[in-house]
């Protein structure tokens, strides 16, 4: 399951990349750095983004197993260029059934991104146990966390977000969802369950570069917040339509918190 289209993934693809966590990409580099091949499985692949970000860090020789519920997705990435030494294969699996089997087969490394805040505690917490079990490193980025800071004030601002955050906990497809905790709940239960963690901020920055993501992403915010339903109508749309002359005019900088974390087994 990614449940976005690829219109947006292609949009924030730009901002992603920029934003995931230096010094987590470096744990990740060093795990494997006497390897001269690994075998990743990649959850919610979408168009294949943790592919692109991971490759120029990872043993030479990678097999990737990418999984998504979406088949145009799968599709996309697996048509994408990459280098001669880096195998895919694609999986059209729904993420509501077990993963553990996915797990199997000589994978050496789990990853996924944006996609922890959309599931349940028991879904984290059964990944969590799965990738013990196999004692799995996992790398997991993108994670949103609830901070969002504007170039400038408007009076709605507050309220929008806080309704934007109160409708991440809702049923994404996987029971109530963690939203904006995730990241912290999966990191304590990595750790529960016997992994060393290291993370970080990896906070998008969308700028007047960026004013077509802005805009997707104010629309987004928009429906959440009138989902929730506690912000008038026509306020609602007022603060979007002011958020979006500014996103326009390249007046408009938004900062979106994120996590990133690497979470390799201790050593028995």
């Amino acid at each position: 399951m990614s449940g976005f289209s690829s219109e947006w993934l292609a949009l924030r693809e730009p901002l992603d990349m920029r934003a995931r966590n230096k010094d987590v990409l470096d744990a990740v580099a060093e795990a494997f750095g006497d390897r001269d091949a690994l075998s990743i499985v990649d959850l919610g692949s979408g168009t294949g983004s943790t592919l692109r970000a991971l490759t120029a860090r990872l043993p030479q020789r990678q097999a990737w197993r990418l999984v998504d519920n979406d088949p145009v997705l799968l599709a996309e990435a697996f048509a994408k260029d990459r280098p001669r030494d880096v195998a895919v294969e694609a999986v059209q699996f729904d993420l509501n059934d077990d993963v553990g089997p996915l797990l199997d087969d000589g994978a050496g490394l789990l990853t996924s991104s944006a996609l922890i805040d959309l599931v349940s505690e028991g879904w984290m917490a059964n990944l969590a146990a799965a990738a013990a079990a196999r004692r799995l490193p996992v790398y997991i980025a993108l994670t949103y966390d609830g901070r969002v800071g504007f170039s400038d004030a408007d009076p709605l601002d507050e309220q929008v977000i806080a309704a934007v955050n109160a409708h991440q906990l809702g049923n994404k497809g996987f029971g109530p969802a963690l939203g904006p905790r995730a990241a912290d709940f999966a990191t304590r239960i990595f750790g529960a369950f016997g992994h060393a963690v290291v993370h970080g901020q990896s906070d998008w920055v969308a700028g007047a570069s960026d004013a077509a993501f802005q805009r997707e992403l104010l629309a987004g915010w928009r429906q959440a917040a009138a989902e929730v339903g506690k912000i008038p109508h026509d306020a609602l749309e007022g603060w979007f339509d002011r958020r979006c002359k500014r996103a326009e005019t390249g007046a408009l900088t938004l900062t979106v918190g994120h996590v990133d974390f690497f979470a390799q087994p201790r050593p028995r």
